[in-house]
């Protein structure tokens, strides 16, 4: 990317309202704690600048990457050659639509969206509650946890394509499946999304919020950098039992380790490259498919320029 598709991009996004980053570590926007620069970070603000500068790029043959909280991302230490548009504090909202209707902009966290829910005495997000992304980021991979997941309580959702057309999606459009849509086959950004709720009591709602957080805490390793749960669910098995099993737990790459807390999660121990995490989820793949004959999906988008 050259210095003046820098400068045009910079200029462009700052009409819009947008804070721009120049060589932005997008370590600083991963959960993992992990990612080289980008050449320009948008900070998008609204659905129009979203819209706006993805066909802006488009149109200037600019590499594009749009994360939310990159609780989903590993990203190589050379960075990223491109614009990185960024939906999280900037563009946030929360609307109830009616007595159990919520609307809630991509760059809401799932965890804000359920304290909202509760304040409002609205039932059926609970399950949410601590997951470590974005409304927009939520519904690409249909979260889910303890016997809940997105497509339980979605309505529709609003998305622009790379041409800066805005999309409704149904409930059924989106083909929500195990920790899948179909934004994951479409060239679309995902921009607000409306849920359907419960009217419930806001006492046993947050009870309920406050013993699953109290279960990720004691389960999961919240006190290291992580993607969340690194592979996706077998059938009929568990990532982390096999895992176990084969004798993983705590298997170590540089900096990287299979948690010894859970063994499905994957962490930035100390100070881990990419190449050290990535190198440990293939050994771990490939381990696992060796001794139990079952092939690992890993659950995280790997984001190398290579």
């Amino acid at each position: 990317m050259t210095s003046n598709a820098i400068s045009d991009v910079i200029s462009f996004a700052e009409k819009l309202g947008c804070c721009c980053l120049v060589n932005e570590p997008l370590s600083k926007h991963t959960t993992f704690k992990v990612g080289g620069p980008c050449k320009v970070a948008v900070l998008a603000n609204s659905e129009n600048s979203i819209a706006s500068v993805l066909k802006f790029c488009t149109d200037n043959d600019i590499k594009t990457l749009v994360i939310g909280n990159g609780s989903n991302l590993l990203v190589s230490d050379e960075g990223f050659d491109g614009v990185v548009i960024i939906i999280s504090k900037d563009f946030q909202g929360l609307t109830l639509v009616d007595e159990t209707t919520i609307e809630a902009k991509a760059g809401c966290t799932l965890t804000q969206l359920c304290t909202f829910a509760m304040n409002n005495s609205l039932t059926g997000l609970e399950f949410a509650y601590g997951i470590p992304g974005t409304v927009g980021g939520g519904v690409f991979m249909n979260a889910g946890a303890y016997d809940g997941e997105i497509s339980d309580v979605i309505v529709s959702a609003q998305a622009v394509d790379f041409n800066g057309k805005v999309m409704t999606f149904t409930a059924q459009q989106m083909e929500l499946g195990y920790r899948k849509s179909v934004f994951h086959d479409i060239d679309c950004v995902i921009t607000k999304a409306v849920f359907k709720l419960k009217k419930g009591d806001k006492r046993v709602i947050k009870e309920k919020m406050d013993d699953l957080m109290q279960r990720r805490k004691s389960k999961q390793p919240l006190e290291y950098p992580s993607a969340g749960s690194t592979f996706k669910r077998p059938t009929r098995n568990f990532a982390g039992k096999l895992i176990d099993e084969c004798g993983l737990r705590g298997y170590t790459v540089g900096g990287a380790q299979v948690s010894e807390k859970h063994c499905g999660f994957v962490i930035n121990k100390d100070n881990a490259s990419f190449d050290d995490i990535l190198t440990l989820i293939k050994n771990v793949q490939n381990i696992v498919f060796e001794k139990t004959g079952y092939c690992l999906e890993c659950e995280v988008k790997i984001i190398d320029n290579q």
